[in-house]
């Protein structure tokens, strides 16, 4: 299955299922319709905004679990495990969009050039460091490739100009937002 045809509604219920039920201290249910739906084994990240705000973004690059497991818990982690913001509180729920953007694999890149903003994102890599941008952050700041691969280095906890370093590993990769 393509990464474009993936039913968003569908995944989106599925990820606000697993916020309210964890505020019930319960797990979320999976139908096996869902399963059988939601099989695919992509990369993901299910990005929380509380009337517009970002509240909360996780993700995983691993393709090693099905999406209607991997959604579940990186909703969970994206309300209460990320260390930029306090937890979801459940007065926020009926406040909370979700995003979740569905990631192709990363590709090892020599051009940064190969790079096309709104398609793609970014992994910068230099020894224990790294940074990564989903797509649709450079198309909502209007950055230029140039900013985008300066912003991903910053992310990355380098310098800005680090890109153009031989020893640093530049990584595209498709990603659809639902």
């Amino acid at each position: 299955m393509e990464i474009g045809s993936i039913d968003s509604k569908g995944l989106k219920d599925i990820a606000m299922r697993s916020l309210v039920s964890a505020f019930k201290r319960a797990n979320v249910e999976i139908t096996e319709t869902e399963k059988q739906t939601f099989g695919q084994e992509f990369g993901a990240f299910v990005t929380l905004k509380v009337e517009g705000q970002l509240r909360g973004c996780i993700g995983r690059l691993d393709t090693e679990s099905p999406l209607w497991n991997k959604i579940p818990e990186l909703a969970r982690s994206a309300a209460f495990e990320d260390d930029r913001f306090p937890p979801l509180n459940e007065s926020e729920l009926d406040r909370t969009d979700i995003e979740i953007t569905i990631m192709g694999p990363p590709i090892k890149i020599s051009d940064p050039n190969e790079v096309e903003i709104g398609r793609d994102g970014l992994i910068i890599e230099r020894g224990f460091n790294r940074g990564l941008l989903l797509p649709q952050v450079a198309v909502e700041h209007g950055w230029t490739l140039e900013t985008f691969l300066e912003q991903t280095c910053l992310k990355a906890g380098l310098e800005t100009d680090a890109w153009h370093d031989s020893k640093v590993k530049i990584y595209r990769f498709e990603g659809i937002v639902l």
